[in-house]
């Protein structure tokens, strides 16, 4: 019986599977990535717009302590990120479900959905904060009022003067 001397191989550090150092970012991974982080932000942006309708109905002083920080130029870029995402993850969904049905999967398919979700993204964000800066800066009023309004009725019909 003769056994084979063992021969010793130099060791080389290399990660177990596929890793992120290895391959180029691709459209269809960092859109992937992209849909579980917007996914996440609207979550957080979830709780504030909960808290923001808690305020609205039951604390006048807590609603406007959050409309004075609305005002100001980082809550609305948040703000701004916080649409862009839900556009962003809206229309992505719509893209998994042509995948779950079976359409779309070539590549060049994939990149033009991944380009039109983005591009659908950023044109409804800008659509939608079109309106709310023109809606703001049309008029003097608020758009939600903290001052409460008293109706009375009168069962009454006022008389005309003579």
């Amino acid at each position: 019986m003769s056994s084979s001397p063992k021969v010793e191989r130099p060791h080389i550090e290399r990660p177990l599977s596929p890793h992120l150092q290895i391959y180029r970012p691709q459209i269809t991974s960092v859109l992937s990535i992209t849909h579980r982080a917007t996914g996440v932000f609207m979550s957080l942006g979830s709780l504030v717009l909960v808290y923001w309708l808690w305020a609205a109905a039951y604390s006048p002083a807590a609603y406007a302590c959050l409309e004075n920080c609305g005002k100001g130029i980082f809550l609305k870029v948040v703000f701004a990120g916080w649409v862009f995402a839900f556009y962003y993850h809206l229309a992505n969904g719509i893209r998994h479900l042509f995948w779950d049905a079976g359409k779309g999967y070539s590549i060049p398919a994939a990149t033009r959905s991944g380009l039109a979700v983005v591009a659908f993204a950023f044109i409804m964000t800008a659509l939608t904060w079109g309106c709310i800066l023109t809606r703001s800066h049309a008029s003097e009023t608020p758009i939600a009022s903290t001052e409460s309004v008293t109706i009375t009725t009168d069962e009454t019909t006022p008389q005309e003067s003579k």
